[in-house]
């Protein structure tokens, strides 16, 4: 049998993956080393200050996470612990990071062919964030950056390295509206948030102010301490 078909269309595969997937530069401009992780697409790589990291998802990629870790030690083998956003005590993330973390979220060519992202402080604050495109036929920016959190973070919420959300710190119905439905609202600890980052998502059902589209195919970039 002959290779050259199957040799045809791993370049053919691999031509269209590029093409249409979406590409996310990350960058570091923090004045500290951050360990950068991104799932399901990416993993996990540490930033000094400065540097940036490249992926590319494929579209179709959704409930995908971006996200910086901090005051991280692993080994040679890339086992460790990071105080803030430490997703199962590896370089290399599999799974989501613990709170509290800064998030960028996106979900690649959804409905009617649109890229959806948005920033999100549900899970907490623990880095400055700004999530942007980085394409001319789509022009958002979404920052999460003020210089006030961590200092006037509500004492409850208080945890080293950052100020986390008040659905993984108390743990209650009423911030994590799990059986809520219509009847899920912002609370004084989620307007914490909201009012020093309005443009993102400070508890589960802020979609209308926090949601943000692009046409499928567009770049973008995530910056730590924009």
């Amino acid at each position: 049998m002959s290779l050259k078909p199957i040799a045809l269309l791993l370049v053919t595969f691999t031509i269209i993956f590029n093409v249409e997937a979406a590409r996310f530069d990350i960058t570091n401009k923090c004045p500290y080393t951050v360990w950068a992780a991104s799932v399901p697409v990416g993993g996990g790589r540490q930033l000094n200050s400065g540097q940036t990291w490249t992926i590319d998802a494929p579209p179709g990629t959704a409930a995908a996470r971006i996200w910086a870790r901090t005051n991280c030690q692993f080994d040679g083998a890339g086992r460790g612990r990071c105080q803030t956003g430490d997703c199962g005590g590896v370089l290399n993330c599999k799974g989501y990071g613990a709170a509290p973390n800064t998030l960028a979220e996106y979900a690649l060519k959804q409905f009617q062919n649109l890229d959806f992202i948005d920033i999100s402080t549900i899970d907490g604050y623990n880095v400055p964030m700004e999530f942007s495109s980085a394409s001319g036929n789509c022009r958002r920016v979404i920052r999460c950056a003020p210089g006030n959190i961590l200092s006037q973070c509500p004492n409850e919420l208080k945890v080293p390295g950052g100020c986390n959300g008040a659905c993984p710190q108390l743990k209650r119905e009423e911030f994590c509206c799990n059986n809520s439905g219509a009847n899920c609202k912002p609370t004084p600890l989620s307007r914490f948030f909201k009012d020093r980052c309005p443009d993102a998502y400070s508890y589960p059902k802020d979609d209308p102010t926090s949601t943000f589209t692009c046409p499928s195919g567009t770049n973008y970039k995530v910056i730590f301490c924009p």
